[in-house]
């Protein structure tokens, strides 16, 4: 059967969808600036894709799956103060996650996977809570494979393996693939690299893009990307939630 989306159901369609056998997979992402060829909705356009490949994946198999709407906003501190960006702080983002997770066992849905591709350590840190709280009040089962840590890190790209990837190679490489009419190609193309590591800084104890050498918020490679890559990168994401959530949940 087709892999359903929430937002485009009626209440009686929700109603009659066998809610207690399906995986709900919730994306998020946030509203921060991604390079100056990038929408500031990036993370939430790699989340979707995450979310679709793994659906599909799970649905050729006999699994119900929803999709939920997305959530765009969530902790983004690192990059605040750019224009645009909108961060939530920790609490509420986790707040947020738990009253889903409240309303979702409330109508008989025991798995909740997290297609999270927004890597703000802020943002992982209120996933991770929200998987904590839902624990201990005996909610659904939420499943969160975290994509910047092993194993799961190591089927990524290289550049993404380096912690430069912010806007770089690998998500230039996605959102060409998924929306291509939203790269700004004549910017892209001229960027220069920027082999500054996001991960390195967050081990330094830095908190913004500007402070790790990302002054136009983008670290990596964006000029090398490619369609190919990114339709490869989104089979790989797809298959890590796939994976977790049969391992974990279902």
């Amino acid at each position: 059967m087709p892999v359903s989306y929430l937002a485009d159901m009626t209440w009686e369609e929700v109603r009659d969808f066998d809610l207690g056998k399906a995986v709900a997979i919730l994306p998020v992402g946030a509203v921060e600036a991604h390079g100056p060829h990038l929408p500031l909705t990036t993370d939430v356009i790699i989340s979707e894709a995450m979310a679709r490949s793994a659906a599909e994946k799970l649905d050729a198999q006999g699994y119900p799956v929803l999709i939920l709407p997305s959530i765009s906003y969530t902790a983004a501190p690192f990059a605040a103060s750019f224009p645009g960006t909108c961060s939530l702080d920790a609490d509420t983002a986790t707040a947020v996650l738990v009253s889903i997770a409240r309303n979702l066992t409330r109508q008989g849905v025991r798995i909740l996977a997290v297609a999270n591709s927004h890597l703000d350590p802020a943002n992982i840190s209120a996933i991770e809570a929200a998987v904590a709280s839902a624990r201990q009040e005996n909610l659904l089962k939420i499943v969160f494979p975290d994509i910047s840590k092993k194993p799961w890190a190591m089927r990524l790209t290289d550049e993404f393996k380096s912690g430069a990837c912010h806007a770089g190679q690998y998500e230039t490489s996605v959102v060409l693939a998924e929306r291509p009419e939203l790269v700004r190609e004549n910017i892209r193309k001229g960027l220069a690299p920027n082999p500054s590591s996001l991960s390195d800084a967050i081990r330094a104890g830095l908190e913004t893009f500007e402070e790790a050498d990302g002054a136009r918020a983008y670290f990596g490679y964006p000029a090398d990307a490619s369609i190919e890559e990114g339709k490869q990168t989104v089979d790989i994401l797809g298959s890590i939630l796939e994976e977790a959530i049969r391992e974990h949940g279902a």
